[in-house]
Order: C-alpha cells, then structure tokens, then sequence
C-alpha cells in the first residue's frame, strides 16, 4: 500500500515526537549529553516530516539547517525557524563521541542549561511543522 505524501509527512512527525518523550527521559535522569542529541534528532525528523508531506520522495542529511533550508522552497517562513534551531546540528556528533571533546567526554561536557535549551528548540520545530501540515 502506497502512503500519500502527507501520510509519509505524519509518520515522520509522529515518530519525532515519539523521540520528543524519549529526550525528556534521559533529560530527566540527567543524561544530558544524549538529551541534546536527540533533540536534534527531533528536529531533524520534524522538518524532514514537513519536506516528505510537501511530496519530496527521497530526503536525505541530518543538519537541521539543510533541511530547513530546503524546506523554504515550499515555506518562506523556514528561514527564521532555521536561524534559531541552527545549534541544533551542534549536538549531532560532539554529544556521542569522546574525541569530539578535548581532553574530557560528552557525559561531563554537557549540562542542563544546554539540554534545556535543546529540549525546547527540538518541541518549537515540531510544533511549527505541526502547524503547517
């Protein structure tokens, strides 16, 4: 059975916010290295859920400023979205691997404060695909 492009686009906004739940689990157990990562796994799925409803076929990368970028051809308004979640693609390799880190690890290196501001970053880019699908 083939999906329409906007059921393709609600999977994949289902599954970020799915993920949305799992980053306030570690945030909440203080796991706050791989809190920020998934949150930019959030925002990735969210804004790759907007392009696979706007009936891209194939949607590849993980920065969060490429795909907003791209997604811009269908909505303007994905430029400001792109600005503020930029930092975002900041948290896809430092957060998981020692050597991104000098001379410590991703477990000590990031606290609350940045996987708050993640956690926030990641609801505010479902929320706007949200409301534009």
């Amino acid at each position: 059975m083939k999906r329409s492009s906007k059921e393709e686009g609600l999977r994949w906004l289902e599954q970020s916010e799915a993920d949305l739940i799992g980053a306030q689990v570690l945030f909440d157990n203080r796991v706050y290295h791989l809190a920020c990562f998934i949150a930019q796994q959030v925002a990735e799925k969210a804004i790759k859920a907007f392009l696979y409803a706007h009936g891209e076929k194939i949607v590849t990368g993980h920065s969060v400023t490429s795909l907003a970028t791209w997604a811009e051809q269908f909505e303007a308004d994905f430029a400001a979205l792109r600005d503020e979640v930029a930092i975002l693609d900041g948290y896809y390799i430092p957060t998981r691997y020692p050597n991104g880190i000098p001379d410590s690890i991703p477990a000590k290196v990031y606290t609350r404060k940045p996987a708050e501001e993640a956690l926030r970053l990641a609801e505010k880019t479902i929320e706007f695909v949200r409301q534009r699908l």
